[in-house]
């Protein structure tokens, strides 16, 4: 098939690979280059340095607004694939293409329909997650599903390592739905049950309250983690925590009070404590963990102080 593929961080990019190999793609639709670094250097979005190796052209958009439509329009698209762009598509650009857009979307719709599936399912404790192709409509993430698919992910698994194992097989689920299409074979059926929501993580989202069993304190560290990442306070200053695991065969400590191991810095929860391998202070690089805590000057240390 002719496609138009939008897409604009690494997660879409084994999609775009296997659609480039097997179809014609006019057009890579992706968000304008962005000031990465503390140099802030502008930098292609991970689709468009995809799109730039293979020689596809591309479209650099912040939104789908007319002049876009115009320029998607001239080029004739059969169907148009979109994954995780970062904006909406909205009429008359819906209804461009011949067969309109599907959508791969990183959930088991109609769970965690929105911006952060993997992120929020995660905090959540879901102990399932998946992928759906589904037909985009106006209403967010509510078309008819062609496909889902369930993907194993290890109960450790960060946010960035369950989505890097989603946009994998993502991309064989929308590869068979896009031949599907062309074959004239596909059939979407409506989506059943009650739809949850998955708004876009902030910074405070990243902030972990130890007040909470050890459970709930890790599964929004991996919810959050590498984006935007979990962090607490010491002493007043922010601290990153870049790894971390429940604590195995630890004493309790009192909600947010620190200790060390030979390994690990400890911190305690209202159940077991969180093991904590590796920290990045406020102003300094990733660290060690039992190095930054044996770093510090003797007294009771608190998480959240």
């Amino acid at each position: 098939m002719r496609l138009v593929f939008a897409g604009t961080p690494s997660a879409a990019v084994p999609t775009l690979h296997r659609l480039a190999a097997e179809h014609d793609i006019a057009a890579v639709v992706t968000r304008p280059d962005a000031p990465l670094g503390r140099k802030r250097v502008l930098t292609p979005s991970p689709v468009a340095q995809a799109a730039a190796e293979r020689g596809l052209p591309v479209i650099r958009a912040a939104r789908l607004d007319d002049a876009v439509t115009a320029e998607i329009a001239a080029l004739e698209p059969e169907l148009g694939v979109i994954v995780a762009y970062g904006g909406l598509v909205r009429e008359p650009l819906l209804s461009t293409p011949d067969a309109g857009w599907i959508n791969l979307h990183f959930s088991l719709l109609p769970a965690w329909r929105g911006a952060a599936p993997v992120q929020r399912a995660l905090i959540a404790g879901d102990e399932v997650l998946g992928a759906s192709v589904f037909q985009l409509v106006p209403e967010l993430d509510a078309g008819d599903v062609f496909a889902r698919r369930t993907v194993a992910v290890p109960s450790s698994a960060t946010a960035g390592e369950a989505l890097e194992a989603l946009a994998s097989d993502g991309a064989d689920l929308t590869a068979e739905v896009v031949a599907a299409i062309a074959a004239g074979e596909a059939r979407a059926v409506p989506q059943e049950g009650e739809p949850t929501f998955a708004a876009k993580l902030s910074l405070a989202d990243g902030l972990l309250d130890f007040t909470q069993p050890v459970s709930s304190v890790f599964a929004r560290f991996r919810g959050v983690t590498p984006e935007p990442g979990a962090h607490t306070t010491v002493d007043g200053q922010r601290l990153k925590i870049l790894a971390a695991e429940p604590a195995v065969g630890e004493e309790q400590l009192p909600p947010g009070v620190l200790s060390g191991t030979r390994t690990a810095l400890l911190i305690g929860t209202a159940t077991a404590p969180l093991a904590v391998t590796r920290v990045q202070p406020a102003g300094k690089g990733a660290m060690n963990a039992a190095d930054w805590w044996r770093g510090l000057q003797g007294g009771e240390r608190r998480a959240g102080s």
